[in-house]
């Protein structure tokens, strides 16, 4: 006897629940959350013939390793890494049939961090706010990924994909991030902002799903006040007492009270989140 469910066997460093996340709730100081990689994301539920909305797993680093108990298609994208059914390789960037039982391993990844796994119907674990999504801030949404936990899969979908295979974007070698200036470059100096502009920052491994912190030179403040907490956005370039800037991404606060001195272009996130410790940045001030 089968069900439509997939019990974990090895969890890795961090795999979590997610899908385009829930917007609408900062009144309330909850963050979109969502998966950090919204394009590859897409394209795994594509590939196995799902819409965009449904839950995937977002495995950090080292993947993970599931066994489905139904016979499911799913496909694997995001960072490059080997994929292998009951040992056997199998394709990565393509639909791939899991027989009942089979032992589905998500290696480590390649170049970039962060892998996603769809699962045709996707991971129906209970939604909260509109959202399956792991909320690491909040703690809305299930827990990350545990060695023995059983996830529950949402009925076949009715389609198929219309493509085998699809070309996806490598994980960058530099990671190149347009910003805005403000809403507080005012509290920074002159020479800050060309400093952030021109100077050789570098992914920090202390970067995380609610931000991606840098190394490299400190940005000099013209004010030493104390700011009132304020609203933040994803892509807010924060300011804390270090000096070095930190990029807000899905799982970021909903207010902070460190000076906002510039804001990624959304379009540039994804890259962020697929940029490995060590990686050069580039802020780019645009218009």
């Amino acid at each position: 006897m089968t069900d439509r469910a997939f019990a974990v066997v090895r969890a890795g460093a961090l795999t979590t629940v997610q899908d385009l996340g829930r917007p609408g709730h900062a009144h309330l100081g909850v963050p979109r959350s969502g998966a950090l990689d919204p394009p590859a994301a897409r394209l795994v539920n594509r590939l196995v013939g799902n819409l965009p909305e449904p839950a995937v797993l977002e495995t950090t680093l080292n993947g993970c390793a599931v066994r489905p108990r139904c016979e499911v298609t799913v496909a694997v994208a995001g960072a490059p890494c080997p994929v292998t059914v009951d040992g056997r390789p199998a394709a990565w960037g393509a639909p791939v049939r899991v027989p009942a039982g089979a032992l589905l391993d998500i290696g480590p990844a390649v170049f970039g961090v962060r892998s996603y796994v769809a699962f045709g119907g996707g991971v129906a674990v209970e939604p909260v706010l509109g959202s399956r999504s792991t909320d690491l801030l909040s703690g809305l949404g299930p827990s990350p990924l545990a060695d023995g936990a059983v996830l529950p899969l949402g009925g076949a979908p009715a389609g198929h994909a219309r493509v085998d295979a699809v070309p996806h974007p490598a994980p960058p070698s530099e990671l190149v991030l347009r910003v805005r200036f403000g809403p507080r470059h005012d509290w920074f100096t002159d020479a800050a902002l060309s400093t952030l502009a021109r100077g050789a920052y570098r992914v920090s491994s202390a970067s995380n799903r609610i931000g991606l912190r840098t190394e490299g030179p400190c940005l000099e403040r013209a004010s030493n006040g104390e700011l009132p907490s304020e609203g933040m956005v994803l892509g807010a370039v924060q300011v804390p007492p270090d000096g070095c800037p930190v990029v807000f991404l899905a799982d970021h606060p909903t207010t902070g009270g460190y000076p906002v001195i510039a804001v990624v272009d959304e379009r540039d996130l994804a890259a962020a989140a697929q940029s490995a410790p060590g990686i050069p940045i580039r802020f780019v001030p645009v218009r």
